[in-house]
């Protein structure tokens, strides 16, 4: 790591020395590993490294951005000279900047980022467990005869960050998941696939390959014989996974970028209530092993806990410092970026608090409606927030499923369907750094026949 540091030192000091004003340098090293089994075979197998610098100079409200995988004397040269040649033609903005030097600074402490027996986890191994939960699947019922396949993924790496107002921070990155994709057939009825994974920054905490395989085979069993519903307005049930996709929109929503541009139907409504009181949305970076943890920002700004909705009243949106000038806002440690252009806008942990219902309990409220374990395609406006996507799931009659659905869209507003959560469930599981448990919306368009 030591080696990194002082590359990014150095090119702060080379690029502020060739006249820019300011400079901040983000590196990333790591190593990727993908391997899929399907039918007991190798299909694909992917081991990879890779390692990048890009930086940013500032000459007064001028900024530029050049990206490099060129490690050597002359690459690096390159792409300093190029960052303080672009940044002469660029057009001046007062939002551009460093971040003021009092809210520099990490989150001191192992935030359990890295856990070293991913790497020690051997190839054949990985290669034994994607093979163990397709097997999994594929046997537990005669039904499962097709796969497309048990995927083992594992990455580790490095990032580190330094600007020239003295900030130099570092951070080390592992995870593991593993999944299995069974497809089910069945005489008389389409065939019908599923999935589950499990995720984690540690070997030990990831789910063992014949519990991903299990529960994989269980969702795909229960989407045969499937069959459209009547058009209607009923309680919709988000799954934990496909309610997590309303947090992306809602994440999407509140971003200081759309903020500030007039591009979210939340952009003036700080204050208000735009949610059910029961429901409280957290963005939260500092929680350990988190996938969206860290001990700082992409711009060296701690990450910190931020309530995003507080039983309904939306009460802050994610910002990094340009957002947060725009908007005349302090950051609120949001900063994240690839490895080209300025930063832009990410999450930490984004999730919603859990409620106190079972989702049994949940499920057995609803005397009609449906339970949705899928969504399909893209069909969210988040200027209006406008809301209309396809979906598979459950029908529900007498509070228990009755039949699978497909086919179907359903559709509404998403500041009504914000307003309109009925039930939080008490089942919040990370799987990745968006969360949310069961969700009930009390109504809305399912369209079918």
């Amino acid at each position: 790591m030591d080696d990194l540091k002082d590359l990014a030192t150095q090119v702060i000091e080379r690029a502020t020395r060739a006249g820019a004003s300011g400079a901040e340098c983000l590196v990333r090293e790591g190593r990727e590993f993908s391997v899929t089994v399907r039918l007991g075979e190798i299909e694909t197998l992917k081991e990879a490294a890779s390692k990048g610098l890009w930086l940013r100079v500032l000459a007064g409200q001028r900024a530029a951005s050049c990206y490099t995988s060129d490690f050597s004397p002359d690459g690096i040269g390159r792409v300093i000279d190029q960052a303080v040649a672009l940044v002469q033609f660029t057009s001046q903005d007062p939002a551009h900047g460093l971040p003021e030097p009092e809210l520099l600074g990490q989150i001191p402490g192992d935030l359990l980022l890295y856990c070293d027996d991913v790497e020690a986890f051997s190839v054949d191994e990985r290669i034994d467990w994607a093979r163990r939960a397709e097997r999994a699947a594929l046997d537990a019922d005669p039904r499962l005869q097709n796969s497309e396949g048990g995927t083992f993924d594992a990455a580790s790496g490095r990032l580190v960050l330094a600007n020239s107002l003295g900030f130099v921070g570092e951070y080390p990155q592992s995870y593991c998941s593993l999944s299995a994709v069974p497809i089910a057939i069945a005489s008389g009825c389409a065939m019908q696939r599923d999935y589950w994974y499990s995720i984690s920054r540690s070997l030990a905490c990831l789910e063992k390959p014949e519990q991903v395989g299990r529960v994989a085979a269980q969702r795909a069993l229960r989407r045969l014989n499937a069959r459209k519903v009547e058009t209607c307005r009923v309680p919709v049930a988000f799954d934990p996974m496909t309610a997590r996709s309303l947090l992306d929109n809602l994440f999407e929503a509140v971003n200081g970028d759309a903020v500030y541009r007039g591009a979210s139907f939340l952009a003036n409504r700080l204050g208000e209530q735009v949610a059910a009181p029961g429901v409280t949305v957290i963005d939260d970076g500092t929680i350990p092993g988190g996938f969206g943890t860290s001990p700082f920002d992409d711009e060296g700004v701690p990450t910190r806990r931020t309530p995003v909705i507080e039983q309904g009243v939306l009460r802050s949106f994610l910002l990094n410092c340009y957002a947060g000038r725009k908007l005349k806002m302090p950051t609120t440690g949001n900063a994240a970026r690839g490895l080209a252009g300025n930063p832009g806008i990410g999450h930490g942990n984004f999730y919603l608090a859990p409620g106190s219902a079972p989702p049994e309990r949940i499920i057995g409220s609803i005397r009609r409606g449906f339970y949705v374990t899928e969504l399909i395609g893209s069909g969210v406006n988040l200027v209006t927030g406008d809301y209309s996507r396809g979906a598979v799931g459950q029908w529900i009659e007498g509070g228990e499923f009755a039949y699978p659905v497909e086919e179907v869209t359903i559709a509404g507003n998403l500041l009504d369907m914000m307003r309109g959560i009925a039930e939080v469930g008490n089942d919040l599981e990370f799987r990745g750094a968006v969360a949310c448990p069961t969700l009930l919306i009390a109504e809305m368009t399912v369209a079918g026949r």
